[in-house]
């Protein structure tokens, strides 16, 4: 194929990583004149499939091959150089202990990221600064709507150019609506970030954080938010026996809606997640709030919702952080004591992963 030896030789002597990515692009991307090719092979009777998709898929094969060489190559090219222009220092005493920890909300936003992504999510964000319309009216609560109660808000006196109040985002569920918008569907996102609300108690602060999760795509029904999130809280308290129960529930957004209980039993005293239930010595305790998405928040989102389907989640990271790690006080979280910290956060080379342990402690 001329095609396939002139793309060869591009990538041969392509010199930097964007330019091998734009002759990927070419070749593989839903464009591309290999992806053009196999499309066409629908098209074909049996005997020309069986002669012409060998020399197609072998094509496929040989960019493929060349395309990661040459990648690999120039990373470690400028790997190479980035080595021998550095230099260490190496007079400098070593500190007599290791000092900073990562903050628990810090390391279970990672453990969550690493999670989701294993799961096919992107991670989605939004501004903090929202105007109400973002914040309530898309998400199916107008200015009359006795939900807006439900969120102790905090207004600024100002306005956008559009007349909308201005207001600290008391959730991160406008980052739904601002991904339909811009993203369309199909889509699979992750939302986590801080969310603002007055109140302040033991286990409620003025600010938070969320983690909210949106599926938007064709014939999504509940059966898939349940399997969603039994696999998330496996992998997150990395335990098998975790036990959901799924209560209806009210939220302006979603339609039907559900309150999402996880099984607990008492160790020495304390809930521990996994287990537990309607058995003796368990229990039951909300983690999670979702539903399947309200069909005026489909159409907010410019999507038809007779063609496109959805759920969503949403759940608190403090909260999650405090069930895992055995924390009783949320207000700990923002008193800044290191020796809380040096208790509870987690060195910086912890990092999350699914082959390691999401929850592996130095």
């Amino acid at each position: 194929m001329e095609q396939l030896e002139t793309t060869l030789a591009a990538i041969a002597g392509a010199d930097t990583i964007e330019a091998v990515e734009a002759l990927r692009v070419a070749a593989l991307g839903k464009q591309g004149w290999v992806s053009a090719l196999l499309k066409s092979l629908g098209g074909m009777s049996p005997e020309e499939r069986t002669s012409t998709g060998p020399r197609i898929h072998a094509a496929r094969e040989a960019v493929t091959a060349a395309l990661t060489e040459r990648r690999s190559a120039l990373e470690n090219a400028a790997l190479d150089a980035r080595l021998a222009a550095e230099t260490a220092d190496l007079s400098l005493p070593a500190p007599a202990a290791p000092r900073g920890t990562v903050h628990p909300v810090s390391q279970v936003m990672d453990e969550l990221a690493e999670i989701f992504a294993d799961m096919g999510f992107a991670v989605a964000t939004g501004p903090e600064i929202e105007d109400d319309w973002h914040n309530f009216t898309a998400l199916n609560m107008p200015e009359t709507h006795p939900a807006r109660a439900m969120h102790d808000t905090f207004y600024f006196p100002d306005q956008d150019a559009q007349g909308r109040s201005m207001l600290l985002r008391t959730h991160t569920s406008p980052v739904q609506i601002r991904s339909m918008l811009s993203q369309g569907a199909p889509l699979r996102v992750i939302a986590p970030g801080r969310v603002y609300r007055s109140d302040s108690d033991a286990t409620h602060t003025p600010m938070f954080h969320q983690i909210e999760g949106l599926v938007i795509d064709k014939g999504i029904h509940l059966g898939h938010l349940k399997w969603t999130l039994e696999t998330f809280l496996k992998a997150f308290f990395e335990r098998d026996d975790i036990v959901l129960r799924l209560r209806p529930s009210y939220f302006p957004f979603t339609e039907p809606s559900v309150e999402v209980d996880v099984g607990y039993t008492l160790v020495n005293g304390k809930r521990v997640v996994g287990g537990g239930g309607d058995v003796p010595g368990g229990g039951w305790m909300e983690v999670l709030g979702s539903g399947m998405v309200n069909r005026k928040v489909i159409e907010f989102g410019g999507l038809d919702p007779d063609e496109w389907q959805g759920f969503a989640f949403g759940t608190g990271v403090d909260r999650l952080a405090m069930l895992k790690y055995g924390m009783d006080d949320l207000r700990a979280f923002f008193d800044g004591d290191v020796r809380w910290l040096g208790h509870y956060g987690f060195g910086a080379l912890d990092v999350p992963t699914l082959s390691g342990g999401v929850g592996v402690r130095a």
